[in-house]
């Protein structure tokens, strides 16, 4: 049986009646007798060599790592810890273009020059088929990189082809580091062979999950998941690295939680993930055809709105006066995360779909084929660094992004910092309800 060595440790602590001289300033009172500092014998998140290096180890046992580290602070952290770890002396980067802003801030960080890879789009800048050979050529375009960046699944499930990826990838001589904030859950999902579908088991040589997305970890918790044994070149090389970005004071609730998440996926999470797949395949049967519902990972229901005479918004609106919350919505899209439901709540979902009446008119999709490349007239750093001046959207045609222009979730960039406004990319930003930019003065 798995330990909890994090959780044994706060548990004894809160009951011990110690004096807490030292922080945080609540010491342990008003419910927060679980929210310690780095005392003796709690062991340091980035200087681990105690109870939280024994947890992680676990954790690593579980998802079949060569090492995995935990991260208080979100996969934010981890893109910067892995971006860090790939680059070193070599600063080029080629990367998904559907990627979410915490990589563009990585760049800001470490200043990467990207090369982009322009998904295929259809109806959404959030979402876009990628290709072994669109990667493999703008591999050969940046002239060789230190490593190669996707998102997957992306935030509408679509999952990329890691395998062949992979393989393109090390062709070239080309870390792949994968971004999986949404897929943790895809550790216990498996494909006809018995193999985990987790990116792990897929090409990728160091990737990242938001705990927090889709296992019971409180908000913040994330695993950093180092593969190839060659990119932790001397113990605690990954750690240095992490320090270099997250705070010094990492929250044990946070720690506590992922400690106690490796006794759920050692004892529950197949047979409740199994279920949970089970379950969302059902949903999915149940809703088609009336509901035209996107294909993609079992932990999404992605519903493609204009279908159904709606926008994404609209739509939101009417499963939220049927009390369901969704994830995200756009103009297009309604997406609701399935890990962590039960049975009732899938019943709930479904009950609150077919009681919605659709109108059935006409909704127009936007239009993306300014979804192109931009021109860019400088680095993401010296831009993103630079004197800026916040306007409205329809004056920026012709000026110089200052800060990556998304909103949050989804996070992602339709124009990165260096890039300029075209009156195309203008239009698909306020189709996202965005009318303000940054720019460069």
């Amino acid at each position: 049986m798995m330990n909890t060595p994090i959780k044994d440790f706060t548990d004894k602590y809160a009951s011990s009646g110690t004096v807490r001289a030292h922080m945080p300033g609540h010491k342990g009172k008003s419910g927060c007798e679980l929210d310690i500092t780095e005392i003796m014998g709690a062991d340091s998140l980035f200087e681990a060599q105690g109870i939280i290096a024994e947890s992680e180890k676990n954790a690593s046992r579980i998802f079949g790592s060569h090492k995995t580290v935990f991260s208080a602070g979100g996969s934010t952290l981890c893109i910067q810890t892995m971006l860090a770890m790939c680059t070193g002396r070599s600063k080029k980067v080629v990367a998904a273009r559907n990627c979410h802003r915490a990589f563009l801030s990585a760049c800001v960080l470490l200043g990467l020059d990207v090369t982009w890879i322009y998904p295929e789009y259809e109806n959404t800048v959030v979402s876009g088929r990628i290709t072994p050979e669109a990667v493999e050529k703008a591999i050969i375009k940046a002239g060789e990189p230190a490593c190669v960046y996707i998102t997957s699944p992306d935030y509408l499930g679509k999952s990329a082809p890691l395998d062949e990826i992979g393989a393109v990838c090390k062709r070239y001589g080309v870390r792949l580091a994968v971004d999986n904030a949404h897929g943790a859950y895809l550790r216990f999902i498996y494909d006809e062979k018995g193999v985990p579908l987790h990116p792990i088991y897929h090409g990728a040589d160091i990737c990242c999950d938001s705990a927090h997305k889709t296992l019971p970890v409180l908000t913040g918790g994330a695993y950093l998941h180092i593969i190839d044994p060659k990119l932790e070149k001397y113990d605690g090389f990954a750690k240095e690295k992490m320090a270099l970005f997250g705070s010094s004071s990492p929250s044990y609730l946070i720690l506590r939680s992922l400690d106690i998440c490796n006794g759920f996926m050692e004892k529950a999470a197949d047979k409740y993930f199994s279920l949970m797949k089970e379950h969302s395949i059902r949903l999915k049967k149940r809703l088609s055809p009336a509901w035209q519902i996107e294909e993609g990972e079992w932990g999404k229901l992605v519903i493609f709105a204009p279908g159904a005479g709606f926008t994404g918004h609209e739509l939101a609106d009417r499963f939220r006066d049927n009390g369901i919350e969704c994830e995200y919505a756009d103009n297009v899209h309604v997406v609701f995360m399935l890990t962590g439901l039960e049975a009732d709540e899938f019943d709930r979902i479904a009950a609150a779909a077919e009681a919605i009446r659709q109108p059935r008119i006409f909704v127009p999709v936007p239009e993306l084929s300014g979804a192109a490349p931009l021109e860019r007239t400088m680095s993401i750093r010296e831009a993103a660094l630079s004197e800026s001046e916040n306007i409205p959207a329809d004056e920026a045609e012709g000026r110089i992004c200052a800060v990556p222009v998304s909103c949050c979730p989804p996070g992602i960039a339709l124009v990165v910092s260096g890039e300029v406004f075209s009156k195309n990319s203008i239009n698909i930003l306020k189709n996202y309800s965005i009318f303000r930019v940054n720019v460069v003065k």
